[in-house]
Formats: C-alpha cells, structure tokens, sequence
C-alpha cells in the first residue's frame, strides 16, 4: 500500500520536537504530524499528548518533495453532526439586529431611505480623509522643525 493523501495508517512516534512529532509509518518512511494537527484542542506542549514509542493512527494530510504531512485529529471517526463547520455565516449588518444603536439614530433623524456605498465612494472617502490627516500632520511638523514657511531668527 502506498502513502497516498487522505489514507489512513498507523505509526510509531519516533521522535519529538517543539514543533511536533515524527511518526515511523509501516513503509519504513517518516512522517511529521504537526502541533496543530495532535489534538482538536490547543496543545502548549506536545508531550502531555504523546510519547516516543506510542502507536497512533494517522491520516495523511499532504505529501511534498518526500515529506510527509500527518494528522492524528483527522484520523480520529467523528459523527457527521459532530464536526465543527468550515464556515459559519455571521448575520449582516442591519439584519437580524432590531436593536442596533446605528439604526436608531438613522431613524431619528427622519431618514427613510440611505443608499449603500460603493467601492469608489468609499475609497474617495478614505482618500479624502487621509490626505486632510497629512496636511494637518504636516502642517504641525513643519512649525515644530522651523521647515518652509517657518520663523528664522
């Protein structure tokens, strides 16, 4: 049987680094399983999870110019609905937030209706603003070094 990606074997951990574990597969090959791949939680040190000698079950994650990447989290059976999802969608601003201090005040205000702005009207606003920024920044350095426009005694 070959090292393919997503085939799940079991090793022996071989040695230990700070940066994870290197894991003797049945080939004779080696493999790293990183830090972050040991266990579903943060794992501040490697060795409270395992030892040089274990036997683990890995899955093979990546294979690149002969290195092999391992992880024993994803070779751990887990139910469907246990798995934590990729991606989880956070509701847009204004939707599903009735309470929104935001959208009081625009209500207060008598506004019915603000458009949404785009990209250039925002990126004419950052430009606006940024270049007022810069003249006031300058405006205070140049009095402060004596540099053009300033008083010579």
């Amino acid at each position: 049987m070959s090292i393919e990606v997503g085939s799940k074997l079991q090793g022996k951990v071989t040695g230990i680094t700070n940066f994870g574990a290197f894991v003797e597969l049945p080939q004779g090959s080696t493999g790293l399983v990183h830090i972050s791949e040991v266990a579903d939680n943060y794992v501040k040190d490697i060795n409270d999870h395992l030892k040089v000698g274990d036997t683990v079950d890995v899955k093979v994650i990546n294979v690149k110019d002969g290195k092999i990447g391992l992880s024993i989290k994803k070779a751990i059976d887990r139910p469907e609905a246990e798995q934590k999802p990729a991606y989880t969608p956070r509701p847009r601003q204004g939707q599903g937030r009735g309470n929104d201090s935001r959208s009081k005040d625009f209500r207060s205000k008598g506004n019915s209706f603000q458009p949404k702005e785009n990209f250039e009207q925002k990126m004419a606003k950052f430009l606006k603003d940024s270049e007022d920024r810069l003249t006031t920044l300058k405006r205070s350095t140049e009095t402060k070094r004596g540099g053009r426009g300033g008083r010579r005694g």
